[in-house]
């Protein structure tokens, strides 16, 4: 690939370190290192460290000359244990010092392909750090979605799940429409339309959400935002150890456990450096199957890790390589029919597998005049359902008085490549231009087995390949043209070819085979306006696109309606206007956003009367909302909300579909809202205690798109608490989530082939209790 060759030749030439344009103005020293790496495009950690006010920097200088200018009179060190990451720290503080005043920290990004500022970028943006993770214990992406404004999941089960973000959902079903969340690996793409891998976050920097169409600045293009998780990366210098145990009970349910275990090994001293992670965890189950009579039928396991080298021969060159991988099983599906509370009835078992790897290498080159990085990713993802499709068998084999089963299962090869040139150091313009490259290939044979007392035979099969073609280009450029104004232009223009070959065979029908070939080009336009007010707030207005190629439905005993039997591209058109506060000395923090979006030829992935899976357009639709993020922080006293209030207007219904559209889009409520408290204090020793809490509230929304078979769901809250006691190189914490015992609908959807004949239902998981043990050096 690209990456592996331009570095065979780049890291064997001595390269002097870049030199930059530095403009710094005297400031307190946080906000000039965080001025300082936004100038040079580097990660920063512990700026809140230094204290006082910094000189003024301005002139050309290499990174290191440049910190050390800057800090030379400063109560703080810097280091660069990695390539493109600078560690502050602070000195020993006398006695009699006053402590650091507490303020709301002003977060980095690099989600959007440079190191940017959350608090001063023209886009709504989330963060959760790595000790946000930590104190409210989130392990996986549906634990992070109370946390962050308009960040939802469906409920269908680990590794079934998709992400939704600002109401934007085109289903609760998934299938093979493509995600309308970009998700993320560091720069490597998880999938194209497969379910959330749910990848345990394990050994994370932070999780950082960008809302709205992002294809300017990455190629794979995003409809309604991104989702992307940064993983620590290897320290070229110190040797470190990590290990974390929990165990839970849970009420009606069994025993959850899980282990992790992490370490960085230098290998050659300031050059080059692994770090690896590996984890084990098993979720117990808590529903109670009737006949056959089976206890906790619903237990998940889940094990993997990820193996990452970096190298850095000089100033100007880095790279790295990493390799992820999971398995995930789960013993059965997460669903009941409601009523039923946490007892069902089902005849077979539906068990669910998901495997994912992945491998990536990405090659950094920094210049005086900008940066270069180039990423390669190859990705594996195999995962595979059962499902009772008893009630339809008639449809499909003479043997009606059997047991149906569906059986589909899926295997995904992407390749991807990209190429992105950004500018560096201080001044009134900065770009970005990338190039994008993506082969998709997937084999998704569904089967329906017909058959009594485990002997089945093949009543129908929809043998299914795609070949997706994925090329564009990308770019964004930004001018400060009068002080504190800053416009950016940017867009992509891209190319997506998707090729559809099916053979059917069924039982009561004839056998057919299909090869077609659907072409989507065009450009997604964006526009940003940005004003910085004196105070450090921010002001912004975005204008922004984005696409989803359309494709070709197959399968089915018989064919569909000539006008289903392919659907179109979709279009999502973003206008939102947004502003970023800070309050009572830093101590507040405000983000907030309106939003109005215009969703045209919405596509998504429905059931036909058999259960069988299709795609369609449905229509048109607006939405507008409001969203907003709070921070407030005050000695050990730190408090977070978040908010979503959205609406949906049916701007037109596609006749071929439905003659009417329910209200509202389905799996995205009205109203969503999240809250995180923490309070910590020392004690002696260093020893230290916290208390946290969370809550969130989902609100009531539907679970489709036709208002006649359209159960509710939602109205319900979250809620957890935990106690923890600390101190250097270890952690206890005791926690207790869904104390009130709840078991509230959070998913009405479970089987496509029951969907229409019963309401179903996914009740929370009921009272927990557990423990969480860490250790470190």
């Amino acid at each position: 690939m690209f990456g592996a060759a331009t570095f065979a030749v780049a890291s064997t030439a001595h390269a002097a370190p870049p030199k930059l344009n530095f403009r710094i103005a005297p400031k307190p020293y946080s906000e000039a290192l965080i001025d300082l790496a936004l100038q040079a495009d580097i990660s920063l950690l512990g700026a809140a460290a230094c204290r006082g006010i910094s000189p003024a920097l301005a002139g050309r200088y290499a990174i290191g000359q440049a910190l050390s200018r800057l800090l030379a009179d400063a109560n703080c060190d810097w280091r660069m244990p990695a390539a493109g990451v600078v560690q502050i720290t602070a000195r020993a503080r006398s006695l009699d010092e006053p402590p650091i005043p507490t303020a709301v920290s002003e977060v980095l990004i690099t989600a959007t392909k440079r190191v940017e500022s959350a608090n001063r970028l023209a886009a709504s943006v989330s963060t959760l750090s790595r000790q946000d993770l930590a104190d409210t214990g989130a392990v996986d992406p549906a634990d992070t979605s109370g946390q962050l404004s308009g960040l939802m999941t469906t409920d269908l089960g680990p590794a079934r799940d998709k992400l939704l973000l600002r109401g934007l959902s085109d289903g609760a079903f998934t299938g093979r429409s493509r995600s309308t969340v970009g998700t993320y690996l560091d720069d490597a793409p998880l999938n194209y339309n497969a379910p959330d891998p749910d990848l345990r976050l394990v050994d994370v920097e932070q999780v950082e959400v960008v809302r709205g169409p992002q294809g300017a600045l990455y190629g794979g293009g995003s409809l309604s935002g991104l989702f992307r998780v940064v993983t620590r990366k290897p320290d070229l210098f110190d040797y470190a150890a990590e290990a974390k145990l929990s165990g839970a009970v849970t009420y009606h349910g069994g025993p959850s456990h899980a282990e992790e275990a992490v370490a960085n090994l230098p290998l050659v001293q300031g050059v080059l450096a692994a770090r690896v992670a590996a984890y084990e965890d098993t979720q117990g189950g808590y529903l109670d199957n009737l006949e056959p009579k089976r206890k906790n039928v619903d237990r998940t396991q889940r094990y993997g890790g990820r193996l990452t080298l970096a190298f850095q021969p000089n100033d100007t060159w880095s790279a790295t390589l990493s390799a992820t991988g999971q398995r995930l099983a789960s013993d059965d599906t997460h669903y009941t029919l409601r009523g039923l509370g946490l007892t069902r009835a089902l005849r077979i078992a539906e068990p669910h597998e998901n495997d994912f790897a992945l491998v990536s290498a990405t090659l950094r080159g920094a210049f005086d005049w900008g940066e270069l990085v180039a990423s390669s990713a190859y990705v594996q993802h195999r995962y595979a359902s059962l499902y009772d499709a008893s009630r339809v068998i008639d449809q499909f084999s003479d043997d009606r008085s059997g047991v149906g089963v569906y059986d589909e299962s899926t295997r995904t090869e992407m390749a991807v490549q990209d190429i992105v040139l950004t500018s560096r150091g201080a001044g009134p313009i900065g770009w970005l231009a990338g190039a994008y490259a993506a082969v998709t290939t997937e084999a998704a044979p569904g089967k329906i087995l017909a058959g009594q007392d485990q002997s089945f035979s093949l009543a129908y099969v929809d043998d299914r390949r795609d070949r997706i073609e994925d090329v564009a280009l990308y770019g964004e450029a930004s001018l400060e043209f009068a002080p504190g104004w800053t416009a950016a232009l940017g867009a992509r223009a891209f190319r997506t070819r998707v090729r559809t070959r099916s053979d059917v065979t069924a039982e009561l029908a004839p056998g057919r085979s299909l090869d077609r070939t659907v072409t989507t080009s065009g450009v997604s336009p964006k526009f940003t306006l940005q004003r910085a007010l004196g105070s450090g707030d921010t002001l912004y207005a975005v204008f922004s696109q984005g696409h989803r190629a359309g494709g070709v439905n197959t399968g089915g005993a018989t064919s569909l309606p000539a006008s289903l039997e392919t659907y179109r591209s979709d279009r999502l058109t973003n206008f939102e206007l947004g502003g970023k506060f800070r309050f009572l000395d830093r101590r507040i923090g405000l983000n907030a956003a309106v939003f109005y979006d215009v969703w045209t030829d919405i596509q998504t992935d429905q059931f036909r009367d058999s259960g069988l899976p299709y795609v369609a357009n449905v229509g048109d639709a607006a939405i507008m909302g409001f969203e907003a993020e709070a921070a407030y922080v005050t000695g050990g006293l730190s408090l977070q909300a978040n908010m979503l209030a959205s609406g949906t207007d049916v701007l037109r219904a596609n006749p071929a579909f439905a003659p009417q559209l329910a209200k509202g889009l389905p799996n995205a409520p009205a109203l969503s809202f999240g809250l995180v408290g923490s309070y910590e204090r020392a004690l002696v020793r260093k020893l230290s205690w916290r208390v946290t809490g969370a809550a969130s509230y989902v609100g009531a929304s539907r679970v489709t798109f036709d208002p006649a078979l359209s159960s509710t769901m939602g109205d319900y809250v979250r809620l957890k608490v935990a106690a923890a006691l600390s101190a250097p190189g270890w952690s206890a914490e005791l926690y207790v989530t869904n104390p009130l015992n709840q078991i509230s609908n959070t998913f009405a959807f479970g089987n496509p082939f029951t969907f229409a004949q019963n309401e179903q239902s996914t009740p929370q998981r009921p009272l927990t209790v557990g423990f969480t043990l860490s250790a470190s050096r």
